[in-house]
């Protein structure tokens, strides 16, 4: 008898619980029914629309990853969650309730009023969709709204180029209203935390970037041509790009390159084949590291610290070949000075003057000399003044 009656008690109290569920449940959807009445709520109309107020929206924009920076089209690509907050007094139901938050479902957010933030700076962009739109709108009892929608966006970025691959660069994100004047609808950054760059790290880094300053966040108005002033927000992303790649892939190779194209001083004059090869092969491999750079960057009118490094590689490259070039002359006059002076032997007419006169082979040496400690000191200096200039900007 007494299991009985614990038994009834239980099914009881599940009785009231699922009750109690079920009148929250009907309770919350009278509250949105009530508050979207297409009667009294019109989501076409900004919030402060009849007081002829500007309706402040707090922007937040949580970067989730930066996927590329591309310096050829000058754009970037990013992975982010886009959150506006903003006051709605017709959606306060604090007289109605006292649930703090109605969570919409997105069937129903086209009949919430939103504001019409869009980027300045795009080139394309997505909402994802998978498995359903990411989206959230929240509404408080005070008539707090919270829009949230998930994002990737590729966006224009102006790059100064004149350091590469020393350079630092600033990519903004220009957030704007498009049809809303800046009577109607104000956006403004988050207090706190505007802009948050998801990473386990201090700074965020890329595989070629990394940020060496906190993020700025600017607030600006810009007027349309028929002179319409809008309200719009600017987040700078500041970015200094990793030399580790490029001391790898192409100031470590070009200084070998340079380096390899004076083993031809230490080889013997006569040989012809070998400090020829020598120098082509280098002249050449230079020329092909230099065209690879530049398929990596647009076609800019001016001078660049990697065409700066690469040209002076060249020039030491195409030096070293011409010394071996004079050097050859001087071995060619040698010789047919030797073959003249063998003939003129047989021939018993040679003085004791024409002997002093086979001095070419020792000009050839003498020159091969000097290139061993002319070029390497050269080429030294060269790096001192270059790493100062383009570090020390």
């Amino acid at each position: 008898m007494e299991a009985m009656k614990k038994e009834f008690i239980s099914i009881w109290i599940i009785f009231l619980l699922v009750n109690l569920v079920c009148s929250q449940q009907m309770k919350r959807r009278d509250i949105l029914n009530t508050l979207l009445n297409t009667t009294e709520y019109d989501p076409r109309i900004s919030p402060d629309f009849e007081r002829n107020e500007a309706t402040g929206v707090n922007v937040q924009l949580s970067v989730i990853s930066i996927d590329s920076i591309n310096e050829i089209s000058m754009d970037f690509t990013l992975n982010a969650i886009l959150r506006q907050t903003w006051i709605d007094p017709r959606l306060n139901f604090s007289h109605l309730s006292n649930i703090s938050l109605l969570e919409l479902d997105q069937r129903r957010m086209g009949d919430v009023w939103l504001p019409d933030t869009f980027f300045r700076n795009e080139k394309s962009g997505t909402l994802h969709a998978i498995t359903v739109p990411n989206k959230l709108l929240h509404i408080h009892n005070d008539g707090r709204v919270r829009y949230s929608i998930r994002i990737s966006l590729t966006l224009s970025c102006t790059m100064d180029l004149r350091f590469y691959p020393m350079d630092d660069q600033i990519c903004s994100i220009l957030a704007e209203s498009y049809g809303y004047s800046i009577e109607n609808v104000h956006l403004m950054w988050e207090p706190k935390n505007a802009v948050i760059i998801q990473s386990t790290d201090d700074e965020y880094t890329l595989p070629q970037f990394y940020q060496h300053k906190p993020v700025e966040t600017i607030k600006y108005s810009i007027v349309n041509p028929s002179n319409v002033e809008f309200s719009g927000l600017e987040a700078k992303l500041h970015l200094r790009r990793n030399l580790g790649y490029y001391m790898s892939q192409v100031f470590i190779p070009s200084i070998l390159i340079v380096t390899l194209s004076w083993i031809s001083f230490w080889i013997h004059v006569d040989a012809v084949p070998a400090r020829v090869s020598l120098g082509v092969i280098c002249v050449l491999t230079m020329t092909t590291q230099s065209a690879g750079v530049r398929n990596y960057l647009p076609r800019v009118s001016y001078i660049k610290a990697i065409d700066v490094w690469m040209a002076f590689g060249l020039v030491f490259v195409f030096a070293a070949l011409l010394e071996y070039a004079y050097v050859n002359i001087q071995t060619r006059k040698h010789h047919k000075q030797v073959k003249k002076r063998e003939k003129k032997e047989k021939k018993g007419d040679i003085s004791g003057k024409e002997n002093d006169q086979d001095y070419f082979m020792e000009r050839a040496r003498r020159v091969d000399r000097v290139s061993r400690i002319v070029f390497p000191v050269s080429y030294t200096l060269f790096n001192i003044v270059f790493w100062s200039a383009y570090l020390s900007k």
